[in-house]
């Protein structure tokens, strides 16, 4: 839908499937119910797994339903992709692994959500990424930290 300049309303309704399903007609996108899919062989699951086919592999990596939630986020965002998790500290976990890298420093308040913190203090570590937990009220310790 990129070729338009459609305005909000049309966009989260038709993002990712300006076309009505094939089969039935349906305006609603289906709702796929499965983690599995077919390989027709060993060559076509190889080159889905090795990303030279594009196509669904796995139900909590590629589903066509949530390919379109994420295709109508972006749309909506104003962004180029979207990425859809299962769960909020999937979010914080993918987010940080993607811009921290070994050396780096991360200054967090020290009253995060429990899951947030085990990653900051126990397992980021372990890939060469220090946090410094602070009181975020308190600038000095902030600025120190940094």
């Amino acid at each position: 839908m990129s070729e338009h300049n459609y305005k909000f309303e049309t966009l989260q309704l038709h993002v990712g499937q300006e076309t009505p399903d094939p089969v039935t007609d349906s305006r609603a996108v289906p709702i796929y119910q499965t983690t599995s899919y077919v390989f027709h062989s060993a060559q076509h699951a190889a080159d889905r797994f090795n990303l030279r086919d594009a196509g669904n592999i796995y139900g909590r990596l590629t589903n066509s339903t949530q390919g379109v939630l994420e295709e109508r986020v972006a749309a909506l965002e104003g962004g180029s992709a979207a990425l859809a998790v299962s769960a909020g500290a999937a979010a914080v976990t993918y987010a940080l692994i993607a811009l921290a890298k070994a050396g780096h420093n991360i200054v967090a308040q020290k009253t995060i959500y429990g899951g947030s913190y085990n990653l900051l203090d126990q397992t980021l570590p372990g890939y060469g990424v220090d946090t410094k937990f602070v009181d975020i009220h308190n600038h000095e310790e902030v600025k120190n930290a940094i």
